[in-house]
């Protein structure tokens, strides 16, 4: 049966896959890797070394079977998180919380404010961003759909959806609504993601949601480097400001402890918030325009250390 399931992917089929979610959470962890080199190559189209893993797509691999640990399990989780970074770096870098529960029925919605954003703590892309209370509230069949689909996530893990990501099995499911970060241009906040290998910082980026949406990439040194990991974004090289060399003094004290971890930021009103740590970006499926940093990546990580 997992010979013909694995037949249904395509190299397009990274979010949700039409597989068989039960079969899937069944399966018994030793079958682990053989599905992974059968997703690895529908995906990318190239083998997937486990024992020797090389580059930074195959050293993901290996990561999410071989180094899964409770701590990143509880750091995964959207709610745990938050403790782990007040102890690290301070509350002032948390977004505000307006509510964490198990069932879409006790959202106390009449004590929420016009903005808000309810996610699932335990998977990705799990949420819904709500602009106008409001009209949610009062839209019967919207209301429906979302408290729909919140159900569905209470009664799932989200680790087989993206690649067996280990770090989100066992990540216990509540609800988690915080206060949506936008100004009077209702305009996604910038981001900055760092990512640290070996608990060193050693590629940045800046994204710019504003259009024409544009990405800055820099290497440790603060140099503007020609990568992309966005590609329908602009590259744009640009100095790299003080909020980046924040964030970066800040990534060092969250990433210390990890073969790979890639710390993600919010700047609202120039201030910088904590958006969550990924231990496995992209899931180790990620298409580089150019592959040289496919090994170039692969080469900054090494899997012998933390």
């Amino acid at each position: 049966m997992l010979k013909e399931l694995l037949k249904k992917f395509t190299k397009n089929d990274i979010g949700e896959p039409p597989y068989d979610y039960d079969l899937l959470i069944n399966l018994k962890e030793s079958e682990y890797p053989k599905y992974l080199k059968k997703m690895f190559y529908n995906i990318t189209g190239k083998k997937l070394n486990l024992r020797h893993p090389k580059t930074f797509n195959e050293k993901i691999q290996w990561i999410k079977l071989y180094d899964s640990t409770p701590l990143k399990t509880q750091l995964t989780d959207k709610v745990l998180v938050r403790d782990w970074v007040k102890d690290k770096i301070g509350d002032e870098y948390l977004k505000p919380v307006l509510w964490i529960g198990n069932n879409f029925n006790d959202i106390p919605f009449e004590e929420l404010p016009e903005k808000f954003i309810i996610k699932a703590n335990h998977g990705c892309k799990w949420h819904y961003i709500i602009k106008n209370k409001n009209d949610f509230v009062n839209n019967s069949i919207l209301k429906e759909i979302v408290k729909s689909n919140f159900d569905g996530w209470m009664k799932q893990t989200f680790f087989p959806w993206a690649g067996f990501e280990m770090q989100y099995k066992y990540i216990e499911p509540k609800i988690l609504i915080e206060l949506l970060l936008r100004d009077i241009t209702d305009e996604k906040p910038e981001e900055i993601e760092i990512y640290c290998f070996n608990g060193r910082p050693k590629i940045f980026q800046k994204i710019k949601y504003s259009l024409p949406r544009k990405v800055s990439v820099y290497d440790e040194k603060y140099n503007n480097i020609n990568l992309k990991f966005i590609p329908d974004y602009i590259l744009e090289p640009f100095s790299a400001d003080e909020n980046i060399k924040h964030a970066v003094e800040l990534s060092k004290k969250l990433s210390k402890g990890f073969k790979l971890a890639r710390v993600d930021w919010l700047i609202y009103q120039n201030k910088l918030y904590f958006n969550e740590i990924t231990f496995t970006p992209f899931s180790g499926f990620y298409k580089f325009e150019d592959e040289k940093w496919n090994s170039k990546l692969g080469n900054m990580l090494d899997l012998r250390k933390d």
